[in-house]
């Protein structure tokens, strides 16, 4: 799977891995040492997500439902650069109905912003 930012035309995550159930979500990303440049986490259908037990930054993507008349793009509903590890609960996003966890620097790479169309494919 991959991540791409529909309205810049960039890739935001060319690997993408899909925690789909409640186990995988909590998990997430703990106990990794690092997650690779290119590489990314998609926690569907989650607003809120935590940094307990991670040992490095991320950047988090936080997307609504997909948007009318988009086809499966989702708008980015809110962005969180380089979340330091230990930190413990990241707030609750309104609206938000995913979260894509990537390495930090990410976002930048992408350019993505606040109210971009992200897919997931």
């Amino acid at each position: 799977m991959a991540a791409r930012n529909v309205t810049r035309g960039t890739v935001i995550a060319d690997r993408v891995e899909v925690a789909g159930g409640l186990w995988a979500k909590f998990l997430g990303l703990m106990g990794r040492a690092s997650l690779a440049p290119g590489a990314a986490l998609w926690l569907p259908d989650e607003n809120g997500i935590h940094m307990l037990f991670m040992r490095f930054p991320i950047d988090a993507i936080f997307v609504g439902r997909p948007a009318a008349g988009q086809g499966d793009a989702r708008p980015v509903v809110a962005v969180r650069r380089r979340l330091r590890p230990w930190t413990g609960v990241v707030p609750f996003v309104r609206g938000g109905h995913g979260c894509l966890e990537l390495p930090a620097g990410a976002i930048d790479a992408s350019g993505t912003a606040l109210g971009d169309l992200v897919t997931i494919e």
